[in-house]
């Protein structure tokens, strides 16, 4: 594909006057295959490290510890993982990262084979993914835009969506959990092989996917600057990250330690290691409808109303367990959260990527993502704290109703601003 200049938007976004969205394109399913490969390997390695950190120690703050060093690149390397995104080619970008991926898990399982695991080795392996994921996943998110006309970017990103929760939480988890079972240092070997499978799926995607940089050049520093200016200047992305961020830490405090809410006999629902990874099928399966369903959704009520919805769903996602011991109970919260998060996601992501020039949608995602991510290893530890204080259950229900607090900011929303934010875009650039 044709390097795309960086300022002019393939089609208009929503709201306008467009063409009907036509075949996303080979280059689109070839990254939607390596995504799927990849999010695969995500969701095995998700299950994984709990249950191989829940073999080296029952303490529910270590535990939460995998998660934290997994989810802290995120507030560190956010901003540098963007302005690198902008700079250099976005697809090996994401070759680069995952070919690190590979390598650091390779060495785990080694280490694992000749008997030299510890709690603080999946720490340091969790966080050097981590610090990779800040990469892999802000090129991934910018290079979109340079690959579909934005006028089908929803449709996009629900597809590749669908790939990435299907992968990470539908079949990945239990993946994971089984092969835990079946040998330590596979459930880490597996992931590296897919992770290898994906990058040479992004190989055949071919083209150039560097944005054409104008003007002099300037310092990592000030174009990181720049993202962040960007970003805070605009009311809607402001309030979108940081509402994210609130969501995230609520969401990462409840799932740090849901493996001793679920696992073990006794646990609250008793179950064992493979039968975890099953559970969290059930918000995939939630995801997997969503993501077909989004775009009708849109158009049946609106954008806003959606996004309403959403935030209840994201109450049952982190309150269900605090309500409820029955597993059908928990199952049916965790789909219905899988789906809010879904169509949460669609638009949001969707939006951020119509009103943010090409030439900026890497530093704007990260900074985005260090607002909305960068509370995740907060959350990860206080779930641990949390569950040490005051017990699993009585955490879910606070974790839970606290979610129902996002609805606040967006009681004044309507899909008119969103539609004149995107028209305003589009006048900007037609001068």
């Amino acid at each position: 594909m044709a390097e795309n200049d960086g300022n002019t938007p393939s089609t208009p976004p929503s709201g306008t006057t467009a063409p009907a969205p036509g075949p996303l394109g080979g280059p689109f399913w070839r990254l939607w295959t390596s995504s799927g490969l990849s999010n695969l390997a995500d969701g095995a390695l998700k299950a994984a490290l709990p249950l191989v950190a829940l073999r080296l120690t029952d303490s529910p703050v270590l535990i939460a510890g995998v998660a934290t060093a997994s989810t802290l690149p995120w507030l560190l390397c956010a901003l540098p993982a963007g302005a690198l995104a902008d700079r250099f080619d976005r697809r090996l970008a994401m070759v680069g990262a995952n070919v690190v991926r590979v390598i650091l898990l390779l060495v785990l399982a080694l280490c694992l084979t000749l008997g030299f695991g510890s709690i603080w080795l999946l720490y340091a392996v969790a966080f050097a993914i981590g610090v990779t994921e800040t990469l892999y996943d802000t090129s991934a998110q910018s290079i979109l835009p340079q690959v579909v006309p934005r006028s089908s970017l929803s449709r996009a990103n629900g597809r590749l969506y669908a790939a990435e929760l299907t992968g990470q939480e539908f079949i990945g988890p239990p993946l994971g959990s089984a092969l835990v079972a079946a040998g330590v240092a596979l459930a880490f070997l597996t992931p590296a092989g897919l992770w290898a499978a994906a990058v040479g799926m992004l190989l055949l995607v071919k083209g150039r996917f560097r944005v054409k940089r104008t003007g002099p050049s300037t310092t990592l520093r000030s174009e990181i600057a720049e993202g962040v200016r960007f970003l805070w200047a605009n009311r809607l992305l402001r309030r979108f990250a940081l509402m994210v961020g609130a969501a995230n830490f609520a969401s990462q405090a409840a799932f740090s330690v849901f493996v001793l809410y679920a696992v073990g006999a006794g646990s609250y629902l008793g179950l064992h290691e493979a039968a975890f990874g099953l559970l969290l099928i059930s918000t995939a399966v939630g995801s997997l409808i969503g993501s077909f369903l989004v775009e009708r959704i849109e158009r049946w009520c609106g954008r806003t109303r959606a996004l309403r919805v959403s935030v209840i769903g994201f109450a049952l996602l982190v309150g269900v367990p605090g309500l409820s011991t029955n597993l059908w109970v928990v199952t049916v919260g965790l789909g219905a959260g899988g789906a809010a998060i879904m169509v949460w996601n669609v638009i949001v992501v969707s939006l951020r990527q119509r009103l943010t020039p090409d030439r900026l949608l890497g530093r704007v995602n990260s900074v985005f993502r260090l607002l909305a991510w960068g509370t995740m290893p907060l959350g990860a530890i206080t779930g641990g704290v949390l569950a040490s204080l005051i017990g699993l259950r009585p955490m879910y229900l606070l974790l839970g109703g606290s979610m129902l607090l996002m609805l606040l900011p967006l009681i004044r929303l309507s899909d008119a601003r969103f539609d004149a934010a995107e028209a305003e875009v589009v006048d900007r650039e037609a001068r």
